[in-house]
């Protein structure tokens, strides 16, 4: 089922998101409506919070950049299986060199702001099977990722530029 994406002003996008046990209600059918929320309004990701649930949840579809002519052919083939669910994550380490890409939010159609990030992170997660990851991402897929969890932590990408 598609479901309504919260707008900016909504206090549900300004929480710090709750961790969730395995046995929480229905995880299955929501994370099914949340895949379903952003292929429909095509996005490349939609955290719990931007469907009105203060949880640590966010889904994770790259495959549109996989065509991006600038990126090169190992990250357009890395980013084409990018396709994850995330429950309970943490980035427990940012490094290298901050770079800026013009990122937009679905919670805040129609704006678009170059946003710095740094180029990897390392991120602990427990997959939709309840099997714990570890992965280390670079580039396009790290931004994704750091993007979604500002959300879980209660931050939009105009944060920076509204301090």
């Amino acid at each position: 089922m598609i479901l309504p994406v919260i707008a900016y002003g909504d206090p549900v996008l300004r929480k710090v998101a709750k961790v969730i046990a395995k046995d929480h209600p229905k995880l299955d059918e929501i994370i099914a409506n949340m895949w379903e929320t952003q292929y429909n309004a095509s996005g490349v990701g939609i955290a719990a919070p931007q469907v009105g649930l203060s949880i640590r949840l966010f889904v994770i579809d790259a495959a549109p950049f996989s065509d991006d002519d600038e990126l090169s052919e190992e990250e357009q083939g890395f980013l084409s299986n990018f396709k994850r669910v995330f429950i309970n994550p943490t980035i427990i380490e940012e490094s290298g060199d901050e770079w800026a890409f013009n990122e937009g939010c679905l919670s805040i159609p129609d704006v678009r702001e170059d946003v710095f990030r740094q180029e990897q992170i390392v991120i602990e997660y427990v997959d939709e099977n309840w099997k714990k990851q570890k992965e280390t991402l670079t580039g396009l897929a790290a931004r994704i990722v750091q993007h979604e969890y500002d959300h879980i932590e209660g931050v939009l990408f105009t944060d920076s530029y509204l301090l």
